[in-house]
C-alpha cells in the first residue's frame, strides 16, 4: 500500500516564502480555528480536570443526552438512532472503512483527502464520482461518502440531490456516511443533515459532526457520529476493543457546548463577514468564486494552474491551498480558508488588491 504524500509537506516551501514577506505571512491554507474557545466551555474543562477513572467509549449519560437532543433539535433526526463520541471527526473518517470492513468506496471527485486515505489504509478500492447517483456503480460497493457543505468547495447539495442519494442507498442497501462538519456555517445557502431527509428511517446512514469548527474546539478533539443504531453499535464494539475513548473532561465540555447555539451563531457571522471581505478582493482582481455557499472556505479560480496561483499569493505573503490537494479536477482552483483573525483577513484583502 502506498499512501499519497502528505499534502501540507508540499506546501511548506510556499509557506516559508510567504512568511518572508516584510509584513509577515498570513496563513489562509489550513482551516485551523483562531478565534477563542468560548469561556463557558473552558470553565467546564477546567472544573473536570480531576479525572482519575477511565471514560466510557459510548459517552457519559450527560453527553449522550446532549448528542441525542442535538440530533433531534438541530439535525432533524427522528425515529430510532444512536450516537457515539469520537476523537475528532478526522479519525472517524480515516477509520470508518476499516470499522465497517468496506472494500469498494465511492467518494466525491473533489473531496477532503482523508476519504481516499481511509480507503487506502483499509486496502479498499476508492472510486471518485459526481453527485448524481444514477451514474454510480453498485457492484461490490459497501460505503459512500457524502459531504455537504463541502470541503473544499463550500458547495451545499440541493434537496433533490440528497434525496436521490438516499433513495439510491435504500434501493441498493449500501451505507452512506454523510460528513456534515460544516453544517453550522451557512452563508448564501443553508445545508440540511441527511437525517432530516430520512424521515425516521435511518438504516444505513451515519452522519459525522464536529465541534472543532462549530465551537472552536479543534484542540479538544471533540466530535460524534449519529445514525443507524446497528451501525453505531458495530462501531462502538470495535472501538471498545481499541480503547478509543474521548477523555472525560472533553466529554463534559462537549455536552455543554452542544447545548448552546448563541456562540455558534456569533462564529457563523464572523465567517460570513470574512468571506464577504475576501470575496470582494478576489473578484476585483479577476477571480471567479465557485460554490462557496457555506462552510469555512472560498473555492476560486482565474483559469491558471493552481500552483502558479499559490506562488502568486505567497509572493504577497499569503498562504493558500492548491485545489489539486482535493483531487485532479481541482487543479485550476485554490482554496482559501476564512480561519484567520479579522485583522489578518483585512490585511490579506489589501495585499490581494494591491
Amino acid at each position: 500500500m502506498k499512501l499519497p504524500d502528505f499534502p501540507w509537506d508540499a506546501l511548506a516551501p510556499y509557506g516559508q516564502k510567504a512568511r518572508a514577506h516584510p509584513q509577515g505571512g498570513i496563513d489562509l491554507s489550513q482551516g485551523t480555528p483562531v478565534d477563542p474557545t468560548p469561556d463557558f466551555i473552558q470553565e467546564v474543562l477546567r472544573a473536570s480536570a480531576n479525572s482519575p477513572s477511565y471514560p466510557v467509549t459510548t459517552g457519559s449519560k450527560e453527553l449522550r443526552e446532549s448528542m441525542e437532543r442535538y440530533g433531534r433539535e438541530k439535525l432533524g433526526a427522528s425515529g430510532d438512532f444512536d450516537v457515539l463520541p469520537t476523537i475528532g471527526s478526522k479519525e472517524m473518517v480515516a477509520l470508518l472503512p476499516f470499522l465497517l470492513e468496506a472494500k469498494r468506496i465511492l467518494i466525491p471527485k473533489i473531496a477532503y483527502p482523508t476519504y481516499k486515505v481511509g480507503g487506502l489504509l483499509n486496502h479498499a478500492e476508492v472510486i471518485e464520482v459526481d453527485i448524481d447517483p444514477s451514474s454510480w456503480p453498485t457492484e461490490g460497493v459497501d460505503l459512500v461518502w457524502l459531504n455537504s457543505p463541502s470541503n473544499p468547495t463550500g458547495r451545499v447539495h440541493s434537496d433533490s440531490e440528497i434525496e436521490s442519494v438516499l433513495a439510491w442507498s435504500r434501493d441498493n442497501s449500501i451505507p452512506v456516511a454523510s460528513d456534515e462538519c460544516y453544517l453550522p456555517f451557512p452563508d448564501s445557502k443553508k445545508a440540511r443533515s441527511i437525517l432530516d431527509f430520512a424521515d425516521g428511517e435511518n438504516t444505513g446512514l451515519i452522519a459525522l459532526h464536529s465541534l472543532s469548527k462549530r465551537s472552536n474546539l479543534a484542540g479538544y478533539r471533540a466530535a460524534f457520529a449519529i445514525g443507524d443504531s446497528l451501525l453505531i453499535k458495530k462501531l462502538l464494539e470495535i472501538r471498545k476493543h481499541m480503547g478509543m475513548m474521548v477523555p472525560l473532561p472533553v466529554q463534559r465540555a462537549m455536552a455543554v457546548a452542544l447545548g448552546d447555539e448563541q456562540h455558534v451563531a456569533q462564529q457563523a457571522e464572523r465567517y460570513r463577514s470574512r468571506r464577504r471581505k475576501l470575496a470582494s478582493a478576489l473578484t476585483e482582481i479577476g477571480y471567479q468564486i465557485d460554490h462557496s455557499e457555506a462552510g469555512l472556505y472560498i473555492w476560486c479560480t482565474n483559469g491558471r494552474n493552481d500552483w502558479d496561483c499559490v506562488a502568486w499569493f505567497a509572493d504577497r505573503g499569503v498562504i493558500v491551498t492548491p485545489g489539486s490537494f482535493y483531487g485532479d479536477s481541482g487543479n485550476q482552483h485554490i482554496r482559501i480558508a476564512l480561519t484567520a483573525t479579522d485583522e489578518n483577513i483585512e490585511a490579506a484583502a489589501i495585499r490581494i488588491k494591491s
